[in-house]
């Protein structure tokens, strides 16, 4: 059942820049959505427009049948049910995290801020940096506080604007653990912008992608999108293809590639050979392809200029538009 209805967004900025053109889409409660796309594909607009903070030139939003109203027909912008986080945290430098966290709550029964505090303190591990200043916390840290705040007013939708572009690969992937935890146990609606398919695969179960110009070129689960990809464009943000020489639209992921002993359906030359902690990746120069191939290789042991042969299942190539 729908909770969270796009229908027919749009919006054009001056000079006629498109940042989202008519896109729907229909979010069921509880559902975690990533959204990703090339640099100015409306991703970030298009969560505005969610939130009411920004005014569209078509379409409208509901959230569990009430359209939500843009900012030149609400008095005050957004909507507590509806909070957005974004890349920069926002916390307020010389406030603590308590007072970071309940700063939204500033207007509402003392006693309710105490209690909504003391929960989300704990459902986020910041007990004991309760009284620490952004300054003395990790980047994790800082934006959990920034998205406890955001579930002070307990909303029903969470917006995330690409909030963990600052943290390096360790503290992102305990963090987005840890959230995803949460947010299941909440069964909260999430919207979340990344240009990381990896940050989707961990935090997420449904996936928009959009191409520039905001038209939103495909939806659905992310296991779904990946086996089926549609286009090039879609398939690339899952990892490089390599494109089979003398065949119009058909590509190979690395690692649908074996290499082996005798003759092989191609020729290559080890040009480069990077290591990974499951595989080494290898750049191979094929006959008659026009970029390397790029080939997951497990066995590992290959070195610069080896000669290899290369095979795959056919079942398994890719026969994508561009």
């Amino acid at each position: 059942m729908t909770f969270l209805s796009i229908n027919g967004l749009g919006k054009t900025y001056p000079g006629e820049v498109h940042a989202l053109q008519d896109v729907t889409l229909e979010i069921g409660k509880g559902e975690r959505w990533a959204i990703i796309g090339s640099s100015g594909s409306g991703k970030s607009t298009l969560l505005r427009l969610i939130a009411g903070l920004e005014v569209q030139d078509t379409g409208e939003v509901h959230l569990d049948g009430e359209k939500i109203l843009n900012s030149q027909e609400k008095l005050v912008a957004g909507y507590d049910a509806i909070q957005l986080v974004k890349q920069d945290n926002g916390l307020f430098p010389h406030s603590t995290v308590a007072e970071n966290i309940t700063r939204p709550l500033l207007q509402y029964d003392k006693e309710y801020a105490r209690e909504r505090l003391d929960n989300l303190l704990k459902l986020f591990g910041l007990e004991r940096k309760r009284e620490a200043y952004p300054r003395q916390l990790s980047g994790g840290e800082q934006q959990k506080v920034a998205i406890a705040r955001a579930m002070s007013l307990e909303p029903e939708v969470l917006l995330l604007d690409e909030p963990f572009n600052s943290l390096d690969s360790m503290q992102k992937r305990d963090l987005l653990d840890e959230l995803n935890l949460i947010f299941q146990e909440l069964e909260l609606t999430l919207l979340m912008v990344t240009h990381d398919i990896q940050d989707a695969l961990l935090l997420t179960e449904k996936l928009c992608v959009f191409s520039s110009g905001g038209k939103l070129v495909t939806k659905g689960k992310i296991s779904d999108i990946h086996q089926d990809p549609k286009s090039a464009y879609v398939a690339g943000f899952f990892g490089p293809l390599n494109a089979l020489p003398g065949k119009e639209s058909q590509f190979l992921r690395p690692a649908d590639i074996q290499l082996k002993k005798g003759i092989g359906k191609l020729t290559g030359k080890v040009l480069m050979n990077r290591y990974f902690p499951e595989f080494d990746l290898l750049s191979i120069q094929i006959d008659g392809a026009e970029q390397a191939w790029q080939v997951a290789f497990p066995e590992r042991g290959l070195s610069k200029g080896d000669t290899v042969q290369l095979t795959w299942n056919e079942a398994r190539e890719l026969h994508l538009p561009e």
